[in-house]
């Protein structure tokens, strides 16, 4: 390629497509992307893309295309692709999540859900359909992603450090709820217990609550070591994240945990991350055992603990 060719594709605003199966984690693909800075649409009709992106972009763009699309086949798709590729001002990516067809058809299950390409039919025949019908898009998949084995952190993390945009000066801080029952999340950098706090789950009203409902967190707030405590871990952040960022880190997973990941950890990990976004970082959330209540990537059911 020719240094003016260079000059241009550098140039180029950068989109990725994002699309595959449903229940493959394209919807998790699109919210980790989002958190990374990218502007994010979901399922615009494919007439109107060429329009959306004539011209150029304030920032880089994540697209989600799937079979809901009321204008979806794989033909029009290619030819979409195939379009973009040629525009000077677009630098295009496909990202391709993708699954087994038994993980599929597990999620389905479990969640109960309807399959968009057979409604009133089993999943699996839907599922079948989807996967053939996407074939084409997958043999032009730029990045390939198995969801199979992964859980929505791992595929997160796998999104973050193929399409972090490489930016020194900003910090992806994610802040975890889990359940020491359940064991420690995987890729931690810190971790932090908060057992030693009250526990809403003695008061019977606040049982079936999470750490997302008031008064759960006015529960967990009102006990005299909460304060300080949130105040010291902030404090602590607030010094580290900066030396994280000068060493070239782009993102950091900080982990609070409780015996079942639904009250104390929960509330406190909606503070603190308030605390850092009010702070001017990036930050994301995520609440592991909520997360597998709502049958949410990878879709286990499970009941909560205290």
């Amino acid at each position: 390629m020719s240094d003016e060719g260079k000059a241009t594709r550098e140039a180029a605003s950068r989109v990725v497509l994002v699309t595959g199966p449903s229940g493959a984690g394209r919807s998790t693909a699109i919210a980790a992307l989002e958190d990374l800075g990218y502007e994010t649409i979901d399922n615009l009709p494919l007439s109107l893309v060429p329009r959306l992106l004539d011209g150029a972009l304030s920032q880089p763009m994540a697209l989600g295309i799937d079979v809901r699309n009321r204008e979806f086949s794989a033909i029009a798709l290619i030819e979409l692709i195939d379009r973009l590729t040629r525009t000077p001002t677009v630098r295009l990516e496909i990202l391709f999540m993708d699954a087994r067809a038994d993980v599929l058809l597990r999620r389905y299950s479990e969640t109960r859900r309807r399959h968009p390409l057979s409604p009133g039919d089993a999943p699996e025949v839907g599922i079948a359909q989807e996967i053939d019908l996407l074939a084409p898009i997958r043999a032009r998949a730029d990045v390939l992603i198995d969801s199979s084995d992964m859980t929505i952190h791992d595929c997160r993390a796998e999104i973050a450090r193929l399409f972090d945009m490489g930016q020194r000066d900003r910090l992806a801080v994610t802040v975890h709820s889990f359940s020491y029952k359940r064991g420690v999340p995987r890729g931690l950098d810190m971790m932090f217990d908060c057992r030693f706090l009250a526990n809403p789950h003695w008061v019977p009203e606040l049982r079936p609550l999470s750490g997302l409902d008031a008064a759960v967190a006015g529960h967990v707030a009102a006990d005299t070591r909460y304060e300080e405590f949130v105040s010291r871990v902030r404090e602590l952040l607030l010094f580290l994240l900066p030396a994280h960022v000068e060493e070239g880190k782009s993102h950091l997973s900080v982990g609070f945990g409780c015996t079942g990941g639904q009250h104390r950890s929960v509330a406190v990990t909606e503070s603190v991350a308030k605390m850092l976004a009010e702070a001017g970082w990036h930050v994301s959330k995520r609440h592991r055992e909520l997360e597998r209540q709502a049958q949410v990537l990878p879709g286990v059911k499970e009941a909560s603990g205290a």
